[in-house]
């Protein structure tokens, strides 16, 4: 009887034996990919078995009972974090489930260009992270999300600069960190009191406008005392680039008519810096409408080199564009 109990407990235990070291076997198998990339995307509120399903039915491992088990032993059933999971190459449940502990998702590398429109914005955004360009653009005019975010509009605070995101953040979460790195990157610019006596919305307006006229920095602080020095003597900006920003952009020089048209952006037509800004201004064209050179100048025309001609009359200035255009006929 005890000979047949201990033949019992060998049989037993060889098979536990069995059992583990094919549990194991199965935990570490690997499939390989190759050079194909199987896409897995964590939404929230996804379920793990939910994603083990995909993991199984997308051939990335072999067994679902070696994912669900060792993932509950770890608790990585409960601290999914969406994202868009990539696997390529050789796969285990495993390594599997190494990557979701790690929360190793697909990060995506966005580089807003200063001077765009929150319609260029929405697009980069849009095409690199496949999310609805036209719903960003909405927030834009979204009185609710702009309550809640604490400002006026959208355009001209969605910050130009190079930003990393996971693949399958929402459009609304975009925004708000284009927006918390404006408030990081500005937060040391303001003065208790700004000498020009404009708002700080105001500053930003008019620093969109010195980016869309000038690329050259060195140029942001003399385009500034041009439009403020009109602000003072009560002169229209007669900035092209807000007219263009009203007319929705263009892709082709403002004709006459078009400079006719009324728009709240027209600042030909009207006195004062427009309603909002027309772009996301950088740090230096901010900087430049806080702390503008002091000069007489009134008007600015392009030159040949990619920058402009300052005049302190209108009679100057016309000298200027006859000047330039003369060189022009010279050239070409």
């Amino acid at each position: 009887m005890r000979r047949s109990n201990r033949n019992i407990l060998i049989v037993l235990t060889g098979v536990l034996a069995l059992a583990i070291l094919y549990a194991w076997y199965s935990y570490n198998r690997t499939v390989d990919l190759g050079d194909h990339i199987v896409s897995v995307i964590i939404k929230p509120g996804d379920s793990f078995t939910s994603v083990a399903d995909i993991l199984l039915s997308k051939g990335v491992v072999e067994s679902k009972i070696m994912l669900m088990y060792p993932a509950r032993l770890l608790g990585i059933d409960k601290r999914l974090t969406p994202g868009r999971y990539d696997f390529t190459g050789r796969n285990s449940c495993r390594s599997a489930l190494a990557k979701l502990y790690r929360a190793d998702f697909v990060k995506v590398k966005i580089t807003i260009p200063e001077g765009s429109s929150i319609w260029k914005v929405a697009s980069i955004v849009a095409g690199k992270l496949d999310l609805d360009s036209s719903m960003i653009v909405g927030l834009n005019h979204d009185s609710s999300f702009l309550q809640v975010v604490d400002l006026p509009c959208l355009e001209g605070y969605l910050f130009p600069e190079t930003y990393v995101f996971p693949w399958g953040v929402s459009e609304i979460e975009v925004v708000r960190g284009m927006i918390r790195q404006f408030y990081a990157k500005t937060e040391g610019l303001w003065p208790d009191r700004i000498p020009t006596g404009l708002s700080r919305h105001e500053i930003v307006i008019l620093a969109s406008i010195i980016e869309a006229e000038t690329k050259l920095e060195r140029e942001h602080s003399l385009v500034a005392s041009v439009y403020l020095n009109r602000l003072k003597r009560s002169m229209k900006l007669q900035a092209d680039p807000t007219v263009i920003y009203g007319l929705g952009g263009l892709d082709h020089p403002l004709s006459r008519r078009e400079l006719r048209q009324d728009t709240p952006f027209n600042t030909y037509l009207h006195k004062g810096i427009p309603p909002t800004p027309i772009n996301s201004p950088g740090l230096p064209a901010i900087t430049a409408a806080l702390h503008p050179e002091e000069t007489d100048y009134l008007y600015f025309v392009a030159d040949e080199t990619g920058g402009h001609y300052f005049s302190r009359t209108y009679t100057e200035h016309n000298q200027a564009k006859r000047g330039i255009k003369r060189l022009k006929h010279t050239i070409n």
